[in-house]
């Protein structure tokens, strides 16, 4: 099969030196001298991959892009640009270019570039719709969640893993991140190939560099024999990258150069290495304040983080807790061969009332323990852990019977508000009104 490129810049000589050097590629090459004619001759079907300056008169590259990702999602395109920022760079690839290359253009690395667009056009095209949509509901039932938090989550993974772009996932420990780089593999067209993780915390600098892209024989003691490293292990698959944040300055320069080159040496190696993967990278750090205190590198940042994913903590999607507490009963339950058949009542308002600063994995030990700890079939607060008991009295409202209808309204308002520390919007929220609607019943309060 011969593909058909679209090659669209405003400057003669750049395009038609483009199209002379795609051509020599075994490619055929259609031009066009600005966006509205690109424009024009892509809808006239065929184009199986754009290559786009990114300022030009009539249509920019960037509208030129978003067109054609609307009318036709999956087309591949590469921006050129002469505004070689970082910020503009990241944009373009985050409103789905496929990359992006720097004026004077480097000809290998385009044609690199388009060899590895259209190979995995091709991937693409092999996966139907139908059955994408089957494999993410299936996916997302891993991970628990029915609040407009995690429906957000939800739906970013849902655009992006489709997509090339590397992924920047935040949060803080225990909300599961990993679970989301999970989904994003088994959703995206490198779904059958490697997922490969590394935990960058768990390794010191060396060991580390050398876990990510292999050694040769003798590069170091105890290098007995040549080892590929994680970089070739998941290669045209996903390399899940997580604890970014901890790794040191050094190593941030050379998987910066992966990022951008795409190829890499052994550590001892002279032998350059190419790899096709896509980066997932994870970390509970503000990597913005580690930036200004020169702990982390800016455009490592930016590379990394094309596209970002907050996963909330727990205590900002409480509503999330009885179908998590459901799901984890039900799986120690039949670890220990018991018979569980809820929460009780007073239990089940120590769990709304506490915090969870480990997140889900800490309410998931907390069930395991009270599953462990129960003597009957229903979980009391006696079955909880220590820390959950001595919670005290947050989270409750109280009102003395007797208590009129407006009279037990301010009460509950002023113990929400109290609750969320004074935030009207989240008491807003958790009450089910609108913020103009609490301000005027405080309004009336306060009369």
């Amino acid at each position: 099969m011969k593909f058909k490129l679209l090659v669209v810049d405003d400057e003669k000589n750049i395009r038609e030196g483009l199209a002379a050097a795609l051509e020599m590629d075994g490619y055929e090459v259609v031009c066009a001298a600005d966006g509205d004619e690109g424009w024009n001759r892509f809808g006239k079907g065929d184009i199986d991959l754009v290559i786009t300056d990114l300022r030009m008169p009539g249509i920019s590259g960037e509208e030129l892009m978003r067109r054609i990702g609307a009318g036709t999602p999956g087309i591949p395109v590469i921006i050129l640009t002469g505004h070689g920022t970082v910020e503009n760079a990241v944009a373009a690839m985050r409103d789905g270019a496929w990359d992006f290359l720097t004026k004077p253009v480097n000809l290998d690395r385009l044609s690199l570039l388009v060899k590895r667009a259209l190979a995995n056009r091709e991937m693409v095209l092999q996966h139907r719709r139908m059955e994408e949509e089957l494999e993410r509901h299936k996916q997302f039932e891993s991970i628990i969640g029915r609040s407009p938090a995690m429906r957000k989550v939800f739906d970013t993974m849902s655009r992006v893993a489709p997509a090339r772009a590397s992924i920047l996932i935040t949060g803080e420990s225990g909300v599961g991140k990993e679970l989301v780089a999970d989904a994003i593999h088994e959703l995206s067209p490198r779904k059958g190939k490697p997922l490969i993780k590394v935990h960058c915390a768990a390794l010191s600098a060396g060991l580390l560099e050398s876990e990510l892209f292999g050694h040769e024989k003798g590069a170091f003691t105890g290098a007995v024999s040549r080892r590929r490293g994680r970089f070739e292990l998941a290669n045209e698959g996903t390399l899940f990258l997580d604890e970014i944040g901890e790794i040191d300055q050094n190593l941030q320069i050379k998987l910066l150069r992966v990022l951008q080159e795409r190829e890499f040496e052994r550590v001892g190696g002279e032998e350059t290495i190419e790899t096709d993967v896509r980066i997932v990278a994870a970390t509970n750090k503000d990597l913005k304040s580690e930036i200004e205190k020169g702990d982390f590198r800016e455009d490592l940042y930016f590379r990394l983080n094309v596209v970002n994913i907050h996963v909330p903590p727990l205590r900002e999607r409480k509503d999330d807790i009885p179908l998590l507490a459901a799901s984890f009963l039900h799986e120690f339950a039949a670890e220990n061969g018991k018979t569980i058949e809820g929460i009780h009542e007073k239990a089940r308002s120590r769990l709304y009332a506490y915090d969870w600063p480990g997140n889900i994995r800490e309410l998931r030990n907390c069930l395991e323990s009270a599953v462990v700890m129960c003597r009957g079939a229903i979980i009391t607060e006696d079955d909880l852990p220590p820390a959950l008991r001595n919670t005290g009295d947050e989270g409750w409202i109280r009102i003395p019977p007797g208590t009129n209808l407006e009279e037990s309204e301010k009460i509950i308002i002023r113990g929400t508000l109290s609750f969320y520390k004074g935030n009207k919007s989240k008491a807003a929220d958790a009450l089910g009104i609108g913020r103009k609607t609490l301000q005027r019943k405080l309004g009336e309060e306060s009369e």
